[in-house]
């Protein structure tokens, strides 16, 4: 977009948005057919990667909540994420009644691998913007993000 050109409409970026979420969904959905997972299991995966990385211990109950899943639901899914090596239960080192889920550092290095170009591209794209253009970057996300949440919690059908 060139300095003189009107800046997009609210619909022009949700287009955008949608045309960024079918690329991301066909990258995500090739990892996914690559390696045998449902995307359940990836968005399951990116949860507890997230978890770990701020330095907290996820419990399947927690992981349940966080992906809108029944407890049996929950308990199928990390017996899939199991059965593949991907994830381990372990018992809580603070409360040895409790357990927690944890990633398999050859699933951590996989998705490493797998997902480098990705970051090495996006971190290209976003290093074209300044430090403010950033910030308006992240506020849109985060509002956007905020916004669909919203929706889903609206939606009825």
């Amino acid at each position: 977009m060139t300095q003189d050109a009107p800046p997009p409409s609210a619909y022009e970026l949700m287009v955008a948005i949608r045309r960024l979420n079918m690329e991301s969904d066909r990258f995500i959905e090739r990892f996914a057919v690559l390696h045998g997972l449902h995307r359940t299991d990836l968005n399951a995966l990116v949860v507890i990667l997230d978890a770990a990385n701020a330095g907290r211990r996820l419990t399947p109950g927690q992981l349940g909540a966080a992906l809108n899943l029944s407890p049996p639901a929950t308990s199928a899914l990390i017996n899939r994420l199991e059965q593949v090596g991907h994830v381990e239960r372990r018992r809580s080192t603070t409360d040895r009644r409790k357990l927690e889920i944890a990633l398999n550092e050859p699933a951590v290095r996989l998705a490493g691998r797998f997902f480098a170009p990705l970051g090495r591209h996006l971190t290209a794209a976003i290093d074209e913007f300044t430090p403010e253009e950033r910030k308006v970057i992240a506020r849109f996300l985060t509002r956007t993000t905020t916004a669909t949440a919203a929706a889903v919690q609206e939606s009825t059908t």
